[in-house]
């Protein structure tokens, strides 16, 4: 089932962000990666209001509905902007983040403890990350993601873009994933759009990694099984959790899930939420 949302605004200093709200029940907002836009998260924000949640989801800055022509577009700008809108909404909230948004959800939760009640990481970049040479030599889906993520941020490329999600998805594409893309390749082609991926691209995740020891909430870590962001998933994952304090993070193993575990398998992460969130019986 797929919920059809209203588009609210809300501004804030440097740009307006584009949101929308649906369900009744705790709030959880859902934050997108780079060259994405809130509608990845359909699938999930159906479950999650299913179970008895307030979903909200928002277009980062730069993407989707959300204006362009803000000063920066850093994790921390990120993370700013999201407990902007919980503030707004009334919080606190589970943060979900994907990718760039894992990142932000860091740096959130360590910011303001008190409105971030929890966190899930979907295939985040929460670290300093360095380009494994052994990889590219020895696993041919990292050497091809890495190429096409880094011609697609350097050249400004939706066609680059496009391959590397078609990659990041590995295996049979789920319901809706021609639609989704078709948009996304529509919004990029707006002027200046591939130009704010870039700079999303360019940014250092060193400042989520400066704070992962600082998280106080309770953090979810899903990383699929099958990314080509990195040439060793797994032992990201585990990095990023040996860097919070312990006890505080646990990891959940998406088998056969490329980037895009929670589009590639909305109902099955879903549940691994729920899990952790204690709700797997609400609704």
């Amino acid at each position: 089932m797929v919920i059809k949302m209203e588009t609210e605004f809300l501004d804030i200093d440097g740009g307006r962000l584009a949101y929308d709200v649906t369900g009744q029940g705790p709030l959880v907002v859902l934050a997108h990666g780079m060259g994405d836009n809130r509608a990845a998260f359909r699938e999930m924000a159906a479950e999650l209001v299913a179970a008895g949640y307030r979903v909200a989801r928002t277009d980062l800055r730069g993407h989707g509905e959300s204006s362009t022509g803000w000063p920066s577009y850093t994790r921390t700008d990120v993370a700013g902007d999201l407990l902007a809108l919980i503030r707004h909404l009334g919080g606190p909230a589970v943060i979900v983040g994907h990718s760039f948004g894992g990142g932000a959800a860091t740096i959130a939760a360590a910011q303001e403890p008190g409105l971030v009640s929890a966190i899930v990481e979907i295939s985040p970049f929460t670290r300093a990350q360095q380009v494994s040479l052994g990889g590219i030599m020895s696993n041919a889906r990292y050497r091809k993601g890495m190429t096409l993520l880094m011609g697609a941020n350097l050249l400004r490329s939706v066609r680059l873009w496009k391959r590397y999600l078609d990659h990041a998805y590995p295996g049979a594409k789920p319901a809706g994933f021609g639609e989704h893309v078709a948009a996304l390749e529509a919004d990029l082609r707006r002027p200046g759009r591939m130009a704010v991926v870039s700079r999303y691209g360019l940014s250092s995740p060193a400042d989520a990694g400066a704070r992962l020891g600082d998280v106080r909430s309770p953090a979810l870590i899903i990383v699929g099984t099958l990314d080509p962001d990195w040439a060793d998933p797994r032992a990201e994952a585990e990095g990023i959790v040996a860097g919070m304090p312990p006890g505080i993070a646990r990891l959940h193993m998406a088998e056969g899930a490329g980037h895009y575990a929670h589009a590639q398998f909305p109902a099955e992460v879903t549940a691994v939420i729920l899990e952790f969130l204690g709700a797997g019986s609400r609704g």
